[in-house]
């Protein structure tokens, strides 16, 4: 059996029993065959609330969001431009999510585009080429500007479970043997939800930067995850996915505040890759659960 534990901040217990809120989210995951880890912010009033909160998980495609501040930087510092343009070869496309795998090769696409596609549509080649561009040891550079130290982008992205390409493009951190099982990145659910407060509070590279990378995760187009049960809501977000694993994390806009929301399920026994696999069922209602009493 899983020994879960839940920690509520003492803004928590002042608000609202944290007892109601504890026993929702044990009812929620309980018989779930999984390790789930939970951090979630009221950025608005600080309400914090975390189960596994800094536990290192996989990130899946949730990496691409301190990719993404990364590349921003790299940008703010003149040591890239959005103008520029980044050639797709044969050999840069991987399989998996996104559309990139279908262009032809040769073709030339505007830097500003390619974060587009590795945001919006999670492309995976989109993101190999953003890492060749900045490197993965960049992106950690950003992440330990703002004390995210268990943030690290690992290597690229090899591809989806059917075509995997070998292991490339790796970080100092991801050269570390104890990373190694982490795959393409690792973070911890209170660290990302850090991440999302300072890019909501225009703390992340600059506040024009921050409000661009917001707009761009509002766009993002899984919502199988946090956004799929909140109705007349925005919410600005980026998923992830393996085999044995869910991951989403985002900003929900809702009446009482914008609520910070990061999620990891792993351990799934069964590989199902529909939008009702059952750890996408379990994030969006625990979301509904955190944007209620949050």
């Amino acid at each position: 059996m899983l020994r879960r534990t839940f920690i509520a901040s003492p803004s928590i217990l002042a608000a609202a029993p944290a007892a109601s809120l504890d026993q929702r989210i044990q009812n929620t995951i309980r018989g779930f065959q999984g390790t789930v880890s939970i951090c979630a912010r009221n950025l608005d009033s600080g309400k914090n609330v975390g189960l596994k909160a800094d536990a290192p998980v996989r990130t899946a495609s949730t990496i691409k969001l301190p990719i993404m501040a990364a590349l921003f930087r790299a940008v703010e510092e003149g040591r890239a431009s959005w103008t520029e343009t980044l050639l797709l070869r044969d050999e840069d496309k991987v399989s998996g999510s996104g559309v990139l795998h279908e262009f032809s090769g040769g073709v030339r696409l505007p830097l500003r585009d390619v974060m587009h596609l590795m945001i919006v549509v999670s492309d995976n080649t989109a993101t190999n080429l953003i890492l060749d561009r900045i490197s993965a040891d960049a992106v950690n550079a950003e992440m330990d500007r703002y004390g995210l130290s268990r943030t690290r982008s690992l290597r690229k992205v090899r591809g989806d479970g059917n075509v995997l390409k070998a292991p490339s493009g790796w970080s100092k951190a991801g050269l570390l043997e104890e990373n190694k099982r982490f795959g393409l990145g690792v973070s911890t659910p209170r660290e990302m939800v850090e991440l999302l407060d300072r890019i909501a509070n225009g703390k992340a590279v600059s506040a024009a930067a921050s409000k661009e990378m917001i707009e761009v995760l509002k766009r993002q187009q899984y919502k199988d995850g946090i956004g799929r049960r909140l109705s007349g809501v925005e919410v600005a977000s980026k998923s992830g996915a393996l085999d044995a694993l869910r991951s989403d994390v985002g900003i929900v806009y809702g009446k009482r505040g914008r609520i910070a929301i990061a999620i990891t399920v792993d351990d799934m026994p069964k590989i199902d890759y529909t939008a009702d696999n059952v750890g996408n069922i379990l994030i969006a209602e625990i979301s509904r659960i955190l944007v209620e009493m949050l």
